[in-house]
C-alpha cells in the first residue's frame, strides 16, 4: 500500500531518484505531491519534497476528477455567464462537465485579437478599450504571469490545476509550491479550454459587453447587451473582474446591494533578478537547478493596523502598462513559463480600510483608484512622455529627489516622475516605512539599481457585490451570482477559478432538484 513521506530534504546537486533508492531501495511507483526551496540556512539551500510511495507491482492511483452529469428540465434556460476570466470561465467548464449548457458574454475579443490590441497599445499607446491587460479572453490573470499561487484553502484546487494541465499547462503546477503557467504559456491553454466549451455546449460571444442587468421586483432575470439583445435567465453569473467600473456603477443604479471593502494600492519596484539571486540564494545563486529567486515581505505596523507588503512577484519578469482608459495609466506585472527576463518585479502596496478613508462614500475607493491613475497619466504627459510608465529611482523616492531613470523591463517605455508626490501623503509615508523595514529582510533589497513605477492600483476591487453566504446569490436580488475578483470575494486566478466553481455548483444543484421534482 503507497505511503507519503513529508519533508524530504534533498541537496541542490543530489538527484531525488537516487535520494529515494538510498531511502527505500525496494519501493515501487513514485510521484512528487509538493516541492519547494527552503533556502534559508545560509550555506545549504535545498529542496523539500512530499513524496507518495508505492510498493514494488503497486499502481498509484491519480485522480482524474470525473464529474457526474445531471439532465436538467429542457424548459430550464440557460445559465448567463458575464465575464471570461478564470472565474467566468471556470463556471462555464464546471457547467458543462455537470451537464448543464450555458451562454458565455465577454466584452472583448478572443485571446488572438487581443494581443494584437495589447501589442499596439505596448508599441505605439493606441489603448483598445475593448481589448487591454485587463479585458479580452483569459480576463486580467493573461497577462499577470499565469500566477497559480493562493492562500485560500479549496477542495477545487486540485480539480483547477488538473484541467489547466489537461488543456496545455505544464504538469509541475500539480506540486510545486509556486506554481504558474507563465504568461506565454497560458496564452495556448485558454484557446484549448475555449474549444473544448463550444464543443460541450457553451456558446460564447465575444465583442458583446453587457450593458443591462433585467431586473423584475427583487430578481435577476436575464441582461441586456449593447447589441440591444435581452436574454433572459434565472442564473446569471457576474464576473466582469476588477476593473469593470461601468458594471459596478451600473449595479449601484440598479439597486443591487454593493459594500465598500477594503484593499490595497502602491508602485511596483524593479530589481536585477541577479540581486535577487544573489540576497537569497547567496552562495547558491547561479546554481542551474535554482533559477530565479522569489521574495514575499510584509511589514504590519500595531498601532494603525496598516501593512505595506509586496503582491504578484514576478521573478524573471516585465512591468506592464495595463491601463483600461485613455487617460488613465496602470501598472503590473508578468513573467514568461521560463522566468528568463533580467529583471524582478513586485507590487510594493498600502492595506487601504474602506471604513477609516472612505466612512460612507460607497464607491469611495473607485476614486482614489481612478485619481491616481488619472494623475499618472498626467504627470507622464506634463514630463514630455506618451506612452510610457511614470518612474523614480527606488533611492530618489526615498529621498524626496528628482533623478534619471532606466528603461527597465517596461515594453512601453518609461518617464522620469516624482512618483513620491504622485501619491497621497499617507501611502507614501507608510510605503517609505515599509521599503526600510524590508531592507532589515532582505539586505541589499534598497539598492541604487531599484526603480519604481506607477501606479499599482488594480491589486483587488474596492467594491463587494454582497452574496448570500449559502446560496452565493446577491443577497438582494435572486438570480445574481456575483463571482470572482469583481464582486470581491477572490484574489488572484486560482481562487477565483475556485469561486467559479462553487457557483456553478449551486446552480447544478437547483436544476438538478427542479429536474427531480
Amino acid at each position: 500500500m503507497s505511503k507519503i513521506l513529508n519533508d524530504i530534504k534533498v541537496p541542490l546537486d543530489d538527484d531525488l531518484e537516487e535520494h529515494l533508492a538510498w531511502m527505500h531501495p525496494d519501493h515501487g511507483p513514485w510521484r512528487i505531491l509538493r516541492q519547494s526551496v527552503d533556502a534559508r540556512q545560509r550555506h545549504s539551500p535545498h529542496f523539500v519534497y512530499s513524496i507518495e510511495i508505492g510498493e514494488k507491482g503497486e499502481e498509484l492511483t491519480v485522480e482524474k476528477f470525473s464529474l457526474e452529469k445531471i439532465t436538467p428540465k429542457k424548459s430550464d434556460p440557460r445559465p448567463i455567464i458575464v465575464g471570461s476570466g478564470p472565474a467566468g470561465l471556470f463556471a462555464a467548464l464546471r457547467l458543462v462537465e455537470r451537464g448543464v449548457p450555458c451562454l458565455l458574454l465577454e466584452r472583448g475579443s478572443n485571446s488572438v485579437e487581443r494581443i494584437k490590441g495589447i501589442s499596439k497599445f505596448w508599441r505605439h499607446g493606441e489603448l483598445d478599450p475593448r481589448n487591454n491587460v485587463c479585458y479580452g479572453e483569459g480576463g486580467a490573470g493573461l497577462y499577470s504571469d499565469g500566477k497559480l499561487i493562493t492562500r485560500i484553502k479549496s477542495p477545487h484546487i486540485p480539480y483547477v490545476m488538473n484541467r489547466l494541465v489537461q488543456f496545455g499547462a505544464p504538469e509541475e503546477i500539480q506540486w510545486l509550491n509556486n506554481p504558474h503557467v507563465g504568461s506565454d504559456r497560458i496564452r495556448r491553454v485558454i484557446p484549448l479550454m475555449r474549444a473544448f466549451l463550444m464543443e460541450n455546449g457553451c456558446e460564447i460571444r465575444f465583442n458583446t459587453q453587457v450593458t443591462e442587468l433585467l431586473v423584475e421586483g427583487k430578481c435577476v432575470v436575464g441582461v441586456k447587451t449593447e447589441q440591444g439583445d435581452k436574454i433572459h435567465s434565472d442564473s446569471v453569473i457576474l464576473a466582469t473582474g476588477h476593473s469593470a467600473e461601468d458594471m459596478l456603477r451600473h449595479l449601484e443604479h440598479q439597486g443591487i446591494f454593493l459594500e465598500g471593502k477594503s484593499f490595497a494600492m502602491g508602485l511596483r519596484i524593479e530589481h536585477p533578478q541577479k540581486l535577487i539571486n544573489q540576497i537569497q540564494y547567496r552562495d547558491a545563486a547561479e546554481h542551474p537547478k535554482l533559477g530565479s529567486a522569489n521574495y514575499r515581505l510584509a511589514h504590519h505596523d500595531p498601532r494603525t493596523n496598516v501593512g505595506v507588503y509586496s503582491f504578484c512577484m514576478c521573478p524573471g519578469g516585465y512591468v506592464l502598462s495595463s491601463g483600461t482608459e485613455k487617460d488613465a495609466l496602470v501598472c503590473n506585472g508578468m513573467s514568461n513559463y521560463h522566468r528568463n527576463s533580467p529583471f524582478a518585479n513586485a507590487a510594493m502596496v498600502i492595506s487601504i480600510d474602506h471604513k477609516t478613508h472612505f466612512g460612507d462614500d460607497l464607491l469611495g475607493g473607485l476614486k482614489l483608484r481612478r485619481k491616481l491613475e488619472t494623475d499618472s497619466f498626467q504627470a507622464v504627459q506634463s514630463a514630455g512622455g506618451t506612452k510610457e510608465l511614470p518612474a523614480q529611482k527606488l533611492l530618489d523616492f526615498l529621498a524626496g529627489k528628482t533623478g534619471s531613470v532606466s528603461k527597465g523591463s517596461c515594453p512601453s517605455g518609461t518617464v522620469p516622475t516624482r512618483l513620491d508626490q504622485l501619491l497621497p501623503g499617507f501611502m507614501r509615508s507608510y510605503l517609505m516605512e515599509g521599503l526600510r523595514r524590508f531592507e532589515r529582510n532582505m539586505e541589499g533589497f534598497l539598492s541604487p539599481e531599484a526603480q519604481l513605477y506607477g501606479v499599482e492600483s488594480r491589486t483587488s476591487c474596492p467594491v463587494r457585490v454582497t452574496r448570500h453566504e449559502e446560496t452565493l446569490e446577491s443577497v438582494s436580488h435572486k438570480g445574481l451570482f456575483p463571482a470572482g475578483e469583481g464582486a470581491g470575494y477572490a484574489g488572484g486566478i486560482t481562487s477565483a477559478a475556485c469561486d467559479g466553481i462553487r457557483i456553478a455548483e449551486k446552480i447544478v444543484e437547483k436544476r438538478k432538484v427542479r429536474a427531480l421534482a
